[in-house]
């Protein structure tokens, strides 16, 4: 019998996870660097992906709870809302989540971007990583061809004052690159997105941590970016279109 034909990756079907902290969920008023990936899937791969994920909402601080679905896009649809990204929220929560979720909504793509809550609260750089190394695990239990693309952690405005803070905003992505290096294999690939090199905390975030407009945009260039030149996925990310 002949074996299954490999369908490329660039011409699959894909079912997009986001998974995040803060910086991903966003609040009232955001458009979120979700949106701009919408926006950009829509143009480059129409047809051939979906959003999943189990939560669809903002945090909203006035309630201390994900309870908003104020977006600044109201026709942002339904659908693309979905993710798995909570206020506060690290890898910590995300590695006994990511299986239960990727098996409820059938997930074979990951976009990550966790890490700075848990070195700023939770667990140092080494413990950070170790449950970095958990939730792939994770993630592959559910799906053992899953495409992973995780983003580094960007040092907030904390990191500035806080020398100790900083070392271990650098350690972890020291051990991210290494993890990643060491955890990519063919047919359930693990990638590594690249920061935006012009990425600016006090311009491209309204608080030194949190994403503005243009700070969403180049988030979502990184991922984009990442998955096209890698993989083959969708296209570059153009932010000269830039909207909002």
């Amino acid at each position: 019998m002949q074996a299954p034909l490999r369908i490329p990756d660039d011409e699959r079907m894909r079912s997009f996870l986001f998974v995040g902290d803060s910086m991903t969920i966003g609040c009232p008023g955001d458009y979120t660097w979700r949106h701009r990936m919408w926006r950009h899937l829509e143009a480059t791969m129409p047809g051939a992906y979906e959003i999943v994920g189990p939560r669809t909402a903002l945090y909203d601080p006035a309630t201390g709870a994900p309870t908003s679905d104020a977006y600044a896009d109201p026709a942002f649809p339904a659908a693309a809302r979905r993710h798995l990204a909570g206020w506060g929220e690290g890898w910590l929560h995300m590695a006994p989540a990511i299986r239960p979720a990727m098996e409820t909504t059938g997930a074979d793509t990951l976009l990550v971007s966790l890490g700075l809550i848990d070195l700023g609260f939770y667990t140092d750089a080494e413990q950070t990583a170790a449950n970095l190394a958990l939730f792939l695990t994770e993630a592959r239990a559910a799906n053992p061809h899953v495409s992973i693309a995780v983003h580094p952690v960007i040092p907030n405005i904390r990191a500035e004052r806080d020398a100790p803070f900083a070392a271990q905003c650098e350690r972890f992505n020291e051990l991210l690159a290494k993890t990643v290096a060491d955890q990519d294999r063919p047919g359930s690939p693990v990638l590594l997105a690249t920061a935006h090199p012009a990425y600016d905390i006090h311009t491209d975030t309204y608080d030194g941590t949190h994403p503005g407009p243009s700070g969403e945009h180049k988030l979502a260039a990184a991922f984009a970016d990442a998955m096209h030149q890698a993989w083959g996925v969708g296209g570059a990310y153009s932010l000269h279109h830039e909207h909002a």
